[in-house]
């Protein structure tokens, strides 16, 4: 039960890999297909898991992964859960902008306003920035699948204008801890 570190490998050239983790698995495969459909410039990699941590066996031939996405469906308790216990298997290197948290629900008037506190204070601790995913039309899985294209790219420096701190300094701005404290 190693930890998940992102520079353990070497990168291949033009080629970036994203790991979504969803313990339900309701939108991840949907996500992945278009992700690799979106991208045509580079080569990107998408690998699927429920939980981290990653299975061993494989850890040779898995190649370096560039940005950890953790899904958290806010209709599931056991899904935010998923993600905080999975996030003491990643190493600390990828606090430092290949994290994001992705919120699926957010809209749905049965969401304990809570939880989605909950996710927005896990993603500010970290510094990590959250992104609102509408999953039920294709629109919105495209839509959200492209704003996951933009931060891998550059989390995994393909992008020439912009660095990672920089970039995603602009979205956890929004989810600061003072923020919090005034709701």
């Amino acid at each position: 039960m190693a930890l998940l570190t992102p520079y353990s490998k070497i990168p291949e050239l033009n080629t970036a890999t994203v790991l979504l983790v969803e313990n339900e698995e309701q939108f991840q495969s949907r996500l992945a297909d278009a992700i690799v459909q979106q991208e045509k410039d580079i080569n990107v990699n998408v690998r699927l898991a429920r939980k981290l941590p990653l299975p061993v066996e494989n850890s040779e031939t898995r190649p370096r992964i560039d940005l950890v996405v953790f899904i958290v469906n806010l209709l599931s308790e056991r899904s935010l859960q998923a993600a905080e216990s999975s996030l003491s298997h990643l190493g600390p290197d990828y606090f430092l902008g290949k994290l994001c948290f992705m919120v699926t629900d957010a809209r749905c008037g049965a969401v304990p306003q809570e939880r989605l506190l909950s996710v927005r204070r896990l993603a500010a601790s970290h510094h990590c920035p959250v992104i609102y995913a509408e999953h039920q039309t294709e629109d919105g899985v495209t839509m959200t699948a492209m704003r996951v294209l933009t931060i891998l790219k550059v989390s995994a420096g393909l992008s020439p204008v912009a660095t990672t701190a920089l970039y995603l300094s602009t979205f956890t701005r929004c989810t600061l801890p003072s923020d919090f404290d005034e709701d």
